[in-house]
C-alpha cells in the first residue's frame, strides 16, 4: 500500500500523555488499534487495561465500534493532508469484573453500635 493512503494515529490517554503516533491502513479495524493500544500501553501507568474490550476509543465525540475500519471513522475535518489525528482513550474494566467486585462489596456487614453517655 502506498505511504500517501496510510493514517497517522495517536491515541491520547487519561493523564494527557500520548501512545504513538503510528500509521494505520484505512482498511485496519478498531479492534485491531485497541490491541495495539494494550500491547504499546506505559507500564508506569495507575490505571492498565488488561485486554482490548477494557478501552473504549473515542474519535470526534464518539465511541468507536470494534467493527468499524480507521476508513470509516474518519471525519472530514480530521482528513488533513499530513495532520496526525488523536484519538482519546477510556479504560473501562470489564462488566463481568466490575460485577464481580460489587458481589464482594455487598455481603452483610454486621452493624455494631457503640453509645457513650458521659
Amino acid at each position: 500500500m502506498p505511504d500517501e493512503d496510510l493514517v497517522e494515529l495517536k491515541f491520547r490517554i487519561y493523564d494527557g500523555s500520548d501512545i504513538g503516533p503510528f500509521r494505520y491502513s484505512p482498511a485496519s479495524t478498531v479492534a485491531m488499534l485497541k490491541e495495539r493500544i494494550v500491547s504499546e500501553w506505559p507500564k508506569d501507568k495507575k490505571i492498565i487495561p488488561k485486554a482490548a474490550n477494557d478501552i473504549k476509543l473515542i474519535n470526534a465525540g464518539k465511541i468507536l465500534e470494534n467493527s468499524k475500519t480507521v476508513g470509516q471513522c474518519r471525519t472530514p475535518f480530521g482528513e488533513l493532508p499530513s495532520g496526525i489525528i488523536t484519538m482519546h482513550v477510556v479504560v473501562q474494566p470489564s462488566l463481568a469484573k466490575a460485577k464481580a467486585e460489587k458481589d464482594v462489596d455487598e455481603m452483610p456487614r454486621k452493624h455494631i453500635c457503640a453509645c457513650s453517655i458521659l
